[in-house]
């Protein structure tokens, strides 16, 4: 009696199958960390002197009080005839490494973690499952990020040594040592080596929790802003203007509704940025004994005003950094699943069987 091996349409191999094969996915998954973090970092070294001007201006208050406190462009031209060019990147090296750790964390885990959460917990879909995801890479960033973040807004604030001078001396006077104030660091390892022997493991951390404060909802909001502009921006294409698909790819839509969404949120959450930086510069005219002193005593002295204050250096740092990270991260997405799907029709061609009786039969 033959034995019959099954044709072509009796042996099927689900594509789906093929597609997402669990090492594959790994692979994915391990490429958003890389693409995260590559971005944050291009993002930061791009917007730098922004975020310079933005440390300065609100943390002006702490140093010198409340009064006269400078405008932009007033902040730009003192950096500037104080510093030079180089006062504008004091601080990067810190600031790309903080940024590292948190693009990496941030889109790794939005990728892995909403998935996660999409299939264990259905009643969390959609924008909350965005929401939840974003925010716990960020929570998961901040061990890096923040000890990188007090490094760089502190030498950010100190410009060069002949300006820090200036800052710490009153009338040729030394400060009093009871205010803490530190001394002028030269580099990343000057300052997290000095932070260290003066505060401890205290210090590399000051504003922590402030930090989360800031940035959990941050990083929340903007995932779920550019998910929900996505969506909008799918069903007007799709209602109105169908034929936009051939001249609107992935990676512009990404820089447009990336920099929206970082802008909303960057603007909604200025108040914790404000705190957040106060707490971890810390100054010889003002300080803070905890967050929510930081809070009753901005809001006592300065007014809704003060917890504004640099948000619009802030906006216009978030606007281009995002837009960037965004289209980086569509723009490499595209291209490597483009490439994944060009290897799979090749591994499901290979595999089909397209004549009858292509295994032989056995007697």
């Amino acid at each position: 009696m033959a034995v019959r091996g099954p044709t072509s349409n009796e042996l099927k191999f689900p594509v789906s199958h093929l597609s997402n094969p669990p090492s594959q996915n790994q692979f994915f998954v391990w490429r958003e960390f890389l693409w995260g973090a590559v971005a944050g970092a291009f993002g930061e070294g791009m917007m730098h002197p922004v975020d310079t001007v933005k440390t300065r201006i609100q943390s002006q208050a702490i140093f010198s009080g409340s009064q006269n406190q400078k405008s932009i462009s007033q902040m730009v031209r003192a950096v500037w005839v104080a510093d030079g060019l180089r006062g504008f990147y004091r601080g990067i090296t810190p600031g790309v490494t903080g940024s590292l750790a948190t693009g990496a964390t941030y889109f790794g885990f939005i990728e892995s973690t909403k998935k996660w959460i999409e299939e264990s917990h259905p009643g969390l879909g959609g924008h909350w499952s965005h929401f939840i995801a974003g925010a716990v890479g960020d929570t998961l960033g901040s061990f890096v990020y923040v000890p990188c973040e007090v490094m760089k807004q502190r030498m950010q604030v100190q410009g060069t040594k002949k300006s820090w001078s200036s800052i710490v001396m009153k009338d040729n006077i030394p400060v009093k040592s009871s205010l803490q104030m530190y001394s002028y660091y030269t580099g990343i390892f000057h300052a997290g080596c000095s932070i260290w022997k003066e505060q401890g493991l205290r210090g590399l951390y000051a504003g922590y929790w402030s930090t989360l404060a800031r940035d959990v909802p941050f990083a929340g909001l903007m995932v779920v802003f550019y998910e929900g502009l996505k969506d909008l921006a799918e069903y007007g294409k799709q209602r109105w203007i169908p034929s936009l698909d051939r001249y609107i790819n992935n990676s512009i839509e990404g820089l447009v509704l990336g920099g929206l969404s970082g802008g909303f949120s960057a603007y909604l959450t200025t108040p914790f940025d404000v705190i957040k930086t106060r707490m971890q510069v810390q100054g010889s005219n003002v300080r803070y004994n905890g967050w929510l002193d930081a809070v009753q005593k901005i809001w006592m002295i300065e007014g809704p005003k003060g917890m504004f204050r640099g948000s619009i250096p802030r906006i216009t740092w978030y606007i281009p950094a995002s837009a960037l990270t965004f289209m980086a991260v569509e723009f490499l997405r595209d291209r490597f699943n483009e490439r994944l799907e060009n290897d799979n029709t090749h591994e499901v061609t290979n595999l089909s069987i397209e004549k009858k009786g292509s295994i032989q039969e056995v007697a």
